[in-house]
């Protein structure tokens, strides 16, 4: 997998994705599916709104969008005409943990360190197992493809479970395969993590939706020897590095005590600042920080509803963006947040980007759209295929419903989307231009099986904190 993560594309050439007149025979006699929302927003070029035009899809891909005049000529074996809809990309939640959903309003309202060190590590250590992983991550993937969802990056234990949920779903994913100096669920030290992340990549690589990661979990977490071979070995195979950088400013309070310099500084000295490194919370940054991370064309995932329920800071995402760089947007697990709603997060991002900067027009409901679409393909090394409706990319494609009374009248139907829509307005999610959700309803799932076996983990899990109370 090759990693291109370039912070600019070609937004102007407006001919490459959109055909006004069809050429016959570059297409097949019969494709797959044929879409005709009222909009299509492509995302490339930037601020388009298409209307009363279609999105062809054959084997998995878009192969051509045109007006809806001239794909009267085609023959599909499916067409859909979704008249008070628009159609998006697949959203990107690029920074999550899937399988804590299963720990979903455990232990609210509480400081970062606090939070993890006296509540989420502790009842990891005694829960978290490979059935725990497969179920929580099972929850997840439902909730995300209900939302449209279509590719998220996770970072959790037991990283082989979480990839096989994916791929047993449909669903395209980044597994970051955890790395911490202590012990984990699942592996008893980094060299060990390292190894069976290194044997997922081997096993996931010819998948086609799923790829791997690197996962350090933070500087705070994990040593200089391991950053180091972290390093080495993501050159050689050409892999991203997703860890959580500058969350606190404990964080960085600690990092310059213990080392004499700020977490970005050290990692840029052990030289794992590159455009393979997906840099998630970001809300400690100065303007070296910014500088370096311009510079070096990271990637940041910005988690705004996680980071405002546990008060850890406020991501510079306007300065961010006008500087440059890529930023990407992620909810975080579902016990800090408590959603994995990509709408909601979207919405909160513009909304918290205007009150940082004092600006109302530091995130507008276009740009926020991309950080959530091709801002988080970019990240994730996928920005040449997915992210944004492309012929040629995969159709990997959502239709939101605009027809609620919530949603009227539609002047401007991105903007509606930003500031009025949640995850039940999502009304079809395809994945590879496989359908995943239908008229609102999950495909290919079992949502009985899936709510049962949620009830049975917080009864056991609820019954361990009242025993040991």
């Amino acid at each position: 997998m090759k990693c291109h993560c370039q912070r600019a594309e070609a937004e102007g050439i407006l001919a490459r994705m959109i055909q006004s007149e069809l050429p016959m025979t570059d297409l097949p006699a019969e494709i797959d599916l044929l879409i005709a929302p009222r909009w299509l927003v492509p995302v490339i070029p930037a601020g388009v709104v298409l209307e009363e035009h279609a999105l062809a899809v054959h084997q998995g891909r878009i192969v051509a969008i045109l007006p809806k005049q001239a794909a009267a000529s085609i023959r599909a074996r499916e067409v859909r005409e979704l008249p008070s809809h628009v159609l998006i990309p697949g959203l990107v939640n690029a920074h999550g943990h899937a399988a804590m959903s299963l720990f979903r309003g455990m232990s609210d309202d509480l400081p970062l360190m606090t939070w993890l060190n006296e509540h989420i590590w502790p009842t990891e250590a005694r829960w978290v197992n490979e059935n725990f992983i497969r179920c929580g991550t099972e929850l997840a993937i439902a909730e995300m493809l209900r939302g449209g969802t279509t590719c998220f990056a996770d970072m959790y234990f037991h990283p082989e479970t979480a990839a096989q949920a994916a791929l047993d779903s449909g669903i395209r994913a980044q597994i970051a395969f955890p790395i911490i100096d202590h012990p984990i669920p699942g592996a008893r030290d980094a060299s060990e993590g390292i190894s069976k992340g290194l044997r997922l990549h081997d096993q996931v690589k010819g998948s086609g939706l799923v790829g791997v990661a690197f996962g350090p979990h933070a500087p705070y977490t994990v040593g200089d020897e391991s950053l180091r071979r972290i390093r080495t070995l993501a050159d050689e195979l050409d892999l991203p590095i997703h860890m959580h950088v500058h969350e606190t400013a404990f964080e960085v309070e600690e990092s310059i005590r213990q080392y004499g310099m700020r977490p970005l500084q050290r990692l840029h000295q052990l030289d794992l600042l590159t455009p393979r490194l997906q840099a998630v919370h970001m809300t400690q940054l100065d303007a070296a920080d910014l500088a370096l991370i311009s510079e070096l064309g990271i990637s940041v995932v910005h988690c705004p509803e996680s980071n405002l329920k546990l008060a850890s800071g406020f991501c510079p995402v306007h300065r961010l963006l006008e500087a440059g760089v890529n930023v990407a947007l992620g909810t975080d697990g579902a016990a800090s947040n408590n959603d994995l709603d990509m709408l909601g997060e979207m919405r909160t991002a513009a909304l918290l980007a205007k009150g940082v900067a004092g600006e109302p027009t530091a995130v507008d409901a276009h740009v926020a759209l991309r950080m959530a679409t091709l801002g988080g393909a970019q990240a994730l090394c996928l920005g040449d295929e997915i992210g944004s409706l492309e012929v040629g990319k995969a159709a990997d494609m959502v239709a939101v419903d605009l027809s609620g009374i919530a949603s009227q009248p539609v002047y401007h139907p991105v903007s509606q989307l930003l500031y009025t829509c949640g995850a039940s307005q999502v009304s079809d999610v395809w994945v590879r231009g496989r359908e995943k959700v239908r008229n609102g309803q999950l495909r290919g799932l079992d949502q009985t099986r899936l709510l049962s076996e949620a009830r049975q983990w917080a009864h056991q899990i609820q019954r361990g904190i009242q025993d040991d109370a």
